[in-house]
């Protein structure tokens, strides 16, 4: 794929760049909690803005129903995206209509605008290829040329990810070009040990990567709500834990192809268990205890990997020359269950190799509990979309800007 110093080099003032970014961050009203992924696209928008480029910032944020929703605009994350550029921002109050042709029609060369949430027209989400087809077209007369930036929906067949790079000239952004090189190392270019660790709530989430990774990883290492899951497989008493006992007979099967293809599956030896889900707003003690994977008690549910799992889990990625790290090991918005999520990421700063942290929860966990990014080798700005990767799938995104 043609990358944005390509566009670069053959000059950009003057023209109307349309760059698809990724600032679906999480709020909390209009404050934003954590601005890791609009960071993530300022060396983007400074370069096309710095050579003279007319930039529209357009992307998603949240699941609106097609229709303008106060509770997920734009509007935060285009003040905050002035801020770290240190310019204003122009923001346009829709995406196609009469407010963004104005904005974008006012940018002077070198100048921002950010225009609404996208997915505030039925035709960005759209399954219907004439609708999606229809609102690129009017998002394509915005601009012209299209950079692609937005890493973490990239594995969505969306008219502004799919249908909008096929109807402008087509770059990729210096994040998706990084995301893309790193995950060539989690695929083709990989050192070993290479250790996978896994969490998050459900295991039915992950079950396609599990299923690629058996042939591909040294070890991976189950934590979070989906660890339950695996422990009922083997026969475990897992009290009120999370479960998916649709999914025991897919688990089962990886068990077995993990012991016999010499895949090392690492799974909790103890938990932190307590009798109810914590209030994640108030923060009171939760008065855990903790207790051997296979003895849960019937009233307990596990919440987070135990201080010997921890230990374990730290053995196993003391050597570790490539780690991919997707899901928190417990529930580490809460004190009295964040110690797992802390103790794997601190294997993580601690391990010699190149180590990823896979976008979502993990990516907000590592900011949450302190650590500094740059301990990391790579934060990723897209959990479903480096899964899906992984997966060896497919993502029109990156196919679109490929073309």
């Amino acid at each position: 794929m043609k990358t944005i110093d390509e566009l670069l080099s053959g000059g950009v003032a003057g023209k109307r760049v349309f760059v698809r970014a990724d600032l679906n961050v999480p709020l909390a009203g209009t404050t934003i909690t954590d601005d890791g992924r609009i960071r993530a696209v300022v060396p983007t928008v400074k370069a096309l803005a710095d050579a003279g480029a007319r930039v529209i910032v357009a992307s998603h944020l949240g699941r609106p129903k097609g229709a303008p929703d106060p509770a997920f605009s734009l509007a935060p994350a285009a003040a905050r995206l002035g801020e770290l550029l240190g310019a204003d921002v122009a923001f346009a109050e829709d995406t196609v209509g009469t407010s963004a042709e104005a904005t974008v029609s006012g940018l002077a060369d070198g100048g921002v605008a950010v225009i609404e949430n996208l997915r505030f027209n039925a035709g960005e989400t759209s399954k219907d290829d004439a609708e999606r087809a229809a609102f690129a077209d009017r998002l394509a007369g915005l601009a012209d040329v299209y950079v692609g930036d937005g890493f973490g929906a990239v594995h969505r067949k969306h008219a502004s990810v799919f249908d909008l790079p096929k109807r402008l000239p087509h770059y990729a952004g210096y994040l998706i070009a990084t995301e893309v090189g790193v995950l060539k190392k989690l695929t083709d270019e990989v050192k070993r040990p290479y250790v996978v660790a896994l969490g998050g709530a459900k295991v039915s989430d992950k079950l396609a990567v599990i299923d690629e990774l058996l042939g591909r990883a040294d070890r991976i290492l189950i934590g979070g709500g989906m660890a339950y899951t695996f422990l009922k497989a083997k026969g475990y008493e897992i009290g009120t834990s999370l479960l998916q006992e649709d999914q025991i007979p897919a688990v089962k099967e990886y068990i077995e192809r993990a012991e016999k293809s010499g895949v090392e599956l690492v799974l909790p030896v103890d938990v932190v268990a307590g009798p109810e889900f914590p209030d994640l707003k108030a923060k009171a003690p939760a008065h855990p205890t903790t207790v051997a994977a296979d003895a849960v008690p019937a009233d307990q549910m596990g919440l987070d990997i135990g201080p010997e799992t921890r230990k374990l889990y730290a053995s196993k990625l003391a050597d570790a020359a490539t780690v991919f790290w997707n899901g928190p090991m417990g529930v580490f918005e809460h004190p009295d269950y964040a110690e797992g999520t802390k103790a794997v990421a601190q294997a993580l700063v601690d391990a010699p190799g190149f180590t990823v942290v896979g976008g979502g929860d993990s990516a907000a966990a590592v900011r949450t509990l302190g650590f500094d990014e740059n301990a990391f080798g790579h934060i990723s700005t897209g959990g479903g979309a480096s899964l899906e990767y992984l997966e060896g799938k497919t993502l029109p995104g990156l196919a679109a800007l490929e073309d």
